[in-house]
């Protein structure tokens, strides 16, 4: 008797609770992604669609725009200018990844022993990283000249004649590469940095039993147990390099000449100096697609580096 009542009870709390939901209404939150929505769309959205259709269309600013079809892609084909940027953005590109990479993992080691005065020296070291672009295009294109330049002042000290930096079209690029290694070189030592604070101390006391020297330690235990974070500066300083813009045109404006004329320098002439904007939009999606497949490539090797730490795990 005290069961069957029980089970009615709890019948009927059930029909209850069925019927209270039955009747709320279910949030709407809608009203607040639309607006998100809408900031994404005028903001990325439709500038690429724009960019799109008028990378199909032949329009310099002052005449009138007509339907080109895919002929400034096939004009890119075969401009010999266009493939002369892209070397120099991947020369560019290349030099600015390897230099900082190598001296941010020295810098990274050494800051990692102890030593008096560390964290001021370490402070001051990451100095160069805060400063805007074009106060620092400014300052090394003073330091740059060749007959009143500090760097050839310098040279003079050591027996090294004068140089033209970047007013000759052989040393232009790695003089800017020099600069780009100077700003960016602070934050691959904090990554690094930060990843051999991750690194446990055992394998290199058991290293150091077995007799391991300093070249052993960092080849087979340190270089190994870090090979994610280097990836992460790598995908980082590759992506920032391949797009640098400010440095590049405010100290040579792609020149002498076009020697470091990359892709961003060649597409801001085409679009906002020759007023080209049909074909300067067809070498921005070509642009963009190049970013996004270099992206896709170092983040498949990221995932490569991590899958290999968890292996050696």
């Amino acid at each position: 008797m005290a069961s069957a009542s029980i089970e009615t009870a709890a019948a009927a709390k059930a029909a209850s609770k069925g019927r209270s939901n039955a009747g709320r209404v279910a949030p709407n939150y809608w009203p607040f992604v639309i607006p998100a929505l809408i900031v994404i769309a005028a903001v990325i959205v439709f500038p690429w669609v724009f960019t799109l259709w008028m990378s199909v269309n032949s329009w310099t600013l002052g005449q009138s725009q007509v339907f080109a079809g895919l002929d400034n892609y096939a004009r890119l084909a075969v401009d010999m200018r266009f493939w002369e940027s892209l070397w120099h953005t991947v020369l560019y590109t290349t030099l600015s990844v390897v230099a900082p990479l190598f001296l941010g993992t020295l810098a990274a080691l050494i800051f990692d022993t102890q030593f008096p005065l560390r964290g001021l020296l370490r402070g001051i070291f990451v100095m160069p990283m805060m400063a805007t672009p074009v106060a620092i295009a400014l300052v090394w294109t003073m330091m740059f000249h060749p007959q009143l330049g500090v760097l050839n002042y310098l040279l003079s000290f050591i027996g090294i004649g004068p140089q033209e930096w970047i007013y000759n079209q052989s040393s232009v690029i790695p003089s800017l590469v020099l600069v780009e290694t100077w700003q960016w070189t602070p934050l691959i030592m904090l990554i690094v940095l930060g990843g051999l604070a991750a690194v446990p101390r055992e394998p290199y006391e058991s290293a150091e039993i077995d007799g391991a020297n300093v070249w052993q330690k960092f080849r087979y235990l340190t270089l190994p147990m870090i090979a994610p974070f280097l990836m992460i500066a790598v995908i980082i300083r590759s992506i920032d390099a391949v797009k640098s813009f400010d440095i590049i045109y405010a100290m040579t404006q792609g020149g002498p000449g076009t020697a470091s004329e990359t892709i961003n320098i060649y597409l801001y002439n085409t679009a906002f100096a020759y007023y080209d904007i049909g074909y300067g939009s067809a070498m921005a999606v070509v642009f963009f697609v190049l970013i996004v497949l270099l992206s896709f490539v170092l983040l498949m090797l990221r995932q490569r580096a991590n899958w290999s730490d968890g292996e050696a795990r």
